[in-house]
């Protein structure tokens, strides 16, 4: 039995679906990010989790016990907002102290308790300090170590760096990764930032319109979407419409041989899912033994640092391909190149009818 379970879990507001069946499953110690847009269902999900909220239809077990209808302070989580929601007459250190003393821990060991956990978050010198008195940053240090202080069975975190700027946000997900991973708490973490997602998970379910349309590593959701939205939702993909035909792809008037359409039935209609640092971009007169080459013109570069960003289009092409800075220095805009497709690195699905579904905005938790 896994450690945490969410089963078939419904929660209907009005005509809005918020949740439509959502199921996960995790072990003691995993970290699973809900990844999605504004609207998809994840903070739903985690206030049904933290028990803000109750579910339609379904459950919701932690170590085989079913919490569905067990209040928020019975369920022994621990829950990061956004918002950092400190006391702001309490200190860092009261604040930590705050849900030991709730419990009725002694003087002794909260201290003891209190002066860990400051250390754990890098606020050992910073305890008798007040939150308008830290930065945004720590700030959000000291509400990760009082939801930890209670020694919770589920640590839950709703958007806790979204409020930060960017490299603030580098350094805080790489501390929660490391607490997290040193605590072996299993934590169940909401953001719609991607890179976030990928960079400190376990597994990623991504959500939209209340279901999870694909849950995974982060390896397998980059390099192996299961749907057109999860492709698009998921790092930056070149999605070409095309049909199998003579074990290939007919993308306009090129036969793109693409080995995931060796056993496809000819003359389906398909997506081809192309990464953009899999694009290899030369002159004009370039070419390939697969034959894989689609010709037009460089019409913007957008600086990445390292790499620049191309967008290409010709008669019947259009697309993006990543080529390392020094290269794309050589290929100015204007310039008329061949773009090579590679056999071995596109992904194809079935292209069918991708209207998505609407996104409704969730109601917002009380107070906040």
């Amino acid at each position: 039995m896994a450690y945490l379970e969410l089963q078939d879990l419904h929660r209907d507001f009005g005509t809005v679906k918020a949740l439509d069946g959502v199921e996960v499953k995790l072990e003691q110690g995993e970290f699973l990010s809900l990844l999605g847009p504004s609207g998809c269902g994840k903070t739903t999900a985690l206030r049904l989790v933290a028990g803000f909220d109750r579910p339609d239809k379904g459950a919701i077990v932690v170590d085989g016990r079913d919490l569905t209808h067990v209040p928020p302070n019975k369920r022994d989580m621990g829950m990061v907002f956004q918002a950092y929601s400190l006391f702001p007459n309490l200190t860092a250190a009261q604040n930590v102290e705050f849900g030991l003393k709730i419990r009725g821990r002694n003087r002794v060991e909260r201290a003891k308790r209190v002066e860990e956990l400051l250390e754990l978050v890098g606020l050992g010198h910073a305890g008798d300090r007040y939150p308008h008195q830290l930065s945004g940053g720590m700030q959000q240090r000291v509400a990760l170590a009082r939801a930890l202080a209670i020694e919770p069975r589920v640590l839950l975190l709703d958007e806790p760096l979204s409020a930060l700027d960017a490299k603030v946000r580098v350094q805080l997900r790489e501390e929660i990764r490391r607490i997290q991973l040193e605590l072996g708490i299993t934590t169940l973490y909401v953001t719609h930032d991607q890179e976030e997602a990928l960079s400190v998970s376990d597994h990623v379910a991504v959500m939209y319109g209340g279901k999870i349309e694909q849950m995974g590593s982060p390896g397998e959701m980059y390099s192996a979407p299961a749907t057109p939205f999860v492709a698009e939702f998921i790092g930056t993909m070149n999605r070409l419409e095309g049909t199998v035909a003579d074990g290939g792809v007919r993308y306009g008037e090129t036969l793109l041989r693409i080995d995931a359409a060796l056993g496809r039935r000819s003359g389906e209609r398909v997506l081809v899912l192309v990464r953009p640092e899999t694009v290899e971009v030369g002159t004009a007169n370039g070419s390939s033994p697969d034959g894989n080459v689609l010709r037009g013109e460089v019409i913007t570069q957008t600086f990445l640092g390292p790499v620049t960003r191309l967008k290409i289009v010709g008669t019947g092409v259009d697309l993006i391909a990543d080529v390392p800075t020094q290269k794309a220095l050589s290929l100015p805009v204007g310039t008329k190149v061949a773009a090579t497709v590679p056999a071995d690195g596109a992904r194809l699905l079935e292209l069918r009818d991708e209207r998505l579904p609407e996104i409704a905005e969730e109601p917002a938790p009380a107070g906040r």
